[in-house]
């Protein structure tokens, strides 16, 4: 899914120059000439903003502290004339992540935007995982609407519990207590079914095949490893 960038200047050619620049780097891109129609245009999937600072009626660094004393942490670079050390402490001060002077390189904007959008990734990633470690300490995982719960032994998505095997939900908690490991098809049978013989991979396999089914819209948190077996994926679609 492409990350959602809103663009906020009051020159159209500037605003034009970006969306198509940006747009061909892989970005959804939607534009604003003020600040009052960007914050009718922010939801909550945008990224990032490239927001200017002088602009008739609600400048930047208003609108950038409006959304910060909102508690929305979305990314902003401030695109601006004014490049004196004061102004760019302003712009830091008021919630800003990065801030490029005008006139400025298509190419240097491209590159800021990568680096402030992986630092934000990191960020929220990190955040993910402490959040998931109290979940986990609390005898569940949550990923978005889909949970696991270890003390009822059940995997709920939404508000709907999914019925499943035993075997079923011991593989979905094993695959989701380590999202970053490829476990081998061998690796699964030993976790899951080490005092059963007889077991082979392909029963690891339908038991995979039914999950997905379960799962239905949610059947892309499991990936197929060709060659490896399987992981579990905690990310969005």
């Amino acid at each position: 899914m492409a990350e959602k960038i809103l663009v906020v200047d009051d020159g159209k050619n500037i605003c034009e120059i970006l969306e198509f620049n940006l747009s061909n780097e892989g970005y959804e891109v939607e534009c604003a000439h003020s600040a009052e129609e960007a914050l009718k245009k922010l939801k909550p999937e945008h990224s990032l903003i490239l927001l200017d600072v002088m602009m008739g009626g609600m400048s930047g660094y208003k609108m950038a502290e409006k959304l910060r004393k909102d508690e929305n942490p979305v990314p902003i670079i401030f695109l601006t004339a004014k490049d004196t050390e004061n102004d760019m402490l302003t712009g830091f001060s008021v919630g800003g992540d990065d801030y490029i002077s005008k006139p400025f390189s298509v190419k240097e904007v491209i590159v800021r935007v990568k680096a402030v959008l992986k630092r934000s990734e990191t960020t929220q990633k990190i955040k993910q995982q402490e959040q998931q470690a109290v979940e986990k300490a609390e005898n569940k995982l949550i990923f978005n609407d889909l949970t696991i719960n270890f003390d009822t032994k059940e995997l709920v998505i939404g508000e709907e519990i999914v019925p499943l095997t035993r075997k079923e939900f011991e593989v979905i908690a094993l695959l989701a207590s380590n999202p970053l490991r490829v476990f081998e098809r061998d690796d699964i049978i030993d976790f899951i079914w080490k005092d059963s013989p007889y077991i082979t991979e392909r029963t690891v396999d339908v038991h995979i095949g039914r999950l997905r089914k379960k799962l239905g819209d949610k059947a892309y948190m499991i990936i197929s490893r060709s060659g490896y077996g399987y992981r579990f994926n905690d990310s969005e679609k």
